[in-house]
């Protein structure tokens, strides 16, 4: 099973490279779920010698984009797959909740020779066998999710449906409220292909400055606490 970090700034790549992490998911602005983060901090990810993802998310929300919001997508895609990116993080539906397939058939296009992962916007499909089956004809790489809901703890039982029903056919990484507390069960018993935390904590920046902001940042001794958790699987 492989652990992908979730890193949202410089500190979470280095930790991520220095802890051994199979790769990480490199977003910025974590506390309104992430976002497309900057090319110099992609740059910087892939200079460091870690296989890196990349999420593509031109804004916080849902995942009903338009005709505009796409073409910055796929202006990003291709920008990453021009600096040597390993793989995209990406996921867009209709207003029916269902995956927009002709949106997903354009971005697996422009993705061939990167990974291509389906993020939690899977979780709101209003029917998830034919969303997975949709992303299998699509040749999606693999799925993050927490069980069709807003945490793994919650969605623990569908996490395991999941599995099963995917049978290899593409990949689950669980992701979502990963903890010290719940990552070897979650191991144990779904037995995800991957499992995807952030081991964050909230932290003041700059707690002297006029512009200080509180924000998540990576615990190195939290993630270790996981991975040591994680180890007697």
């Amino acid at each position: 099973m492989k652990t992908e970090l979730c890193a949202a700034s410089l500190e979470a790549i280095r930790v991520a490279k220095e802890l051994n992490f199979d790769r990480i998911e490199l977003c910025q602005n974590l506390e309104q779920g992430g976002i497309t983060p900057s090319f110099g901090m992609i740059e910087y990810a892939i200079a460091y010698g870690i296989e890196t993802n990349v999420l593509i998310r031109p804004r916080v929300g849902g995942f009903i984009y338009n005709e505009e919001e796409l073409e910055v997508v796929i202006r990003d895609i291709l920008a990453c797959k021009s600096i040597g990116v390993h793989g995209i993080v990406f996921g867009a539906l209709t207003n029916n909740n269902e995956i927009d397939r002709e949106a997903m058939k354009e971005i697996v296009s422009k993705c061939q020779g990167m990974q291509l992962t389906f993020h939690r916007a899977f979780d709101e499909c209003v029917d998830w066998k034919k969303s997975m089956d949709l992303l299998v004809e699509l040749g999606v790489n693999r799925i993050l999710t927490s069980g069709l809901s807003r945490s793994v703890d919650k969605g623990f039982e569908s996490l395991k449906k999941l599995v099963e029903y995917a049978d290899g056919r593409i990949e689950i990484m669980a992701g979502g409220g990963v903890s010290s507390s719940n990552i070897l069960k979650i191991s144990q018993e779904i037995k995800p292909n991957a499992i995807h935390f952030s081991g964050t904590i909230k932290k003041f920046i700059d707690e002297d400055s006029l512009f200080s902001e509180e924000c998540l940042q990576i615990d190195r001794e939290r993630v270790i606490r996981m991975l040591k958790a994680l180890s007697k699987f």
